[in-house]
């Protein structure tokens, strides 16, 4: 018998509740695990108009009630000029939310198209013009933390990336220092799967704007990246969560860098207590629970209303 109409919708109800108590969890427990979040924080979240910033600014302003600590949020969209681009959407969409906003208007589009050569992708020239903009819109409001929507299948994509194209065994860190050494960027869904945002921005119905300047780029290398670990879920599942979890399980003293490990200094007489020996022998390594910094004691109990 087919489900009334009422049932139906009690159900999705439901399911949506489940999915935004999950995601709030894990945003909760990576800005505790990172101590992304200090008191008095003004934390500016770009708002790009996907739906990875606009489930950032949700969670965001969720745990902003819960919180062991005050911070303010100020929502932040930079107006690249692109042709078409639905101006009134975002101050819309915020002002019904009763968020601070603020839109920067840079005509940065010109710039990227003036120096495109053909066949090249644009995503390297554009990405370094608006984290300049952002920066300087940083100071310019006051924030102290500057927050972006990238989730752990992101941080995945980035790593194989870095692997692949530049020789390098790194991805976007969870905290760091910006490039202008006077902003710390956080990244606040890192627990979270991109698939579960996408559900919960199809629950939502955020007004998506899509960037047709870098999603017309076929040749993007990320989308390649993302086919090929869309391969690897298929024939064995949350195989993006197990390589995740590698990231954050780092053994020096098996790996190769030279600068990273003294192995000129290696002794049986004098033996590094954080070096594992021969362990790199021992079975597959996912048998073994993956370690997790401690959240602090204010925000374990903060979170325990949504990750319990």
């Amino acid at each position: 018998m087919a489900l009334s109409i009422v049932q139906s919708a009690t159900m999705k109800t439901e399911q949506f509740r489940r999915l935004e108590k999950r995601l709030r969890g894990k945003t909760g427990k990576a800005i505790a695990d990172y101590h992304m979040i200090d008191e008095g924080d003004r934390i500016m979240v770009c708002l790009s108009g996907g739906k990875d910033s606009y489930t950032l600014l949700d969670m965001l302003a969720g745990l902003q009630r819960v919180s062991p600590v005050r911070f303010e949020l100020v929502a932040v969209n930079l107006d690249q000029k692109q042709p078409g681009f639905p101006e009134h959407v975002l101050p819309n969409y915020l002002e019904s939310m009763g968020v601070e906003y603020r839109i920067v208007e840079e005509d940065t589009y010109s710039i990227v198209m003036d120096k495109l050569q053909p066949g090249k992708t644009m995503c390297s020239l554009c990405s370094r013009l608006r984290r300049g903009v952002l920066y300087r819109t940083a100071g310019e409001i006051g924030a102290t933390k500057i927050a972006l929507g990238h989730h752990m299948d992101d941080l995945v994509e980035t790593l194989f990336l870095n692997m692949f194209h530049g020789s390098r065994l790194k991805t976007m860190p969870a905290k760091l220092v910006s490039d202008d050494r006077r902003n710390i960027v956080i990244r606040p869904l890192v627990y979270c799967r991109e698939k579960d945002i996408a559900r919960f921005a199809r629950y939502r119905e955020y007004p998506i704007i899509p960037c047709n300047l870098c999603g017309s780029q076929n040749n993007l290398q990320r989308v390649h990246i993302k086919n090929m670990l869309a391969e690897w879920e298929k024939e064995s599942p949350n195989r993006v969560v197990s390589i995740f979890r590698s990231m954050q399980r780092v053994t020096r003293s098996h790996m190769l860098d030279k600068d990273l490990y003294d192995f000129a200094a290696i002794s049986t007489d004098k033996i590094d207590d954080q070096a594992e020996l021969d362990i790199a022998f021992d079975p597959p390594a996912d048998l073994v629970p993956a370690r997790s910094q401690p959240a602090t004691s204010r925000w374990r109990e903060a979170l325990k209303p949504v990750s319990e």
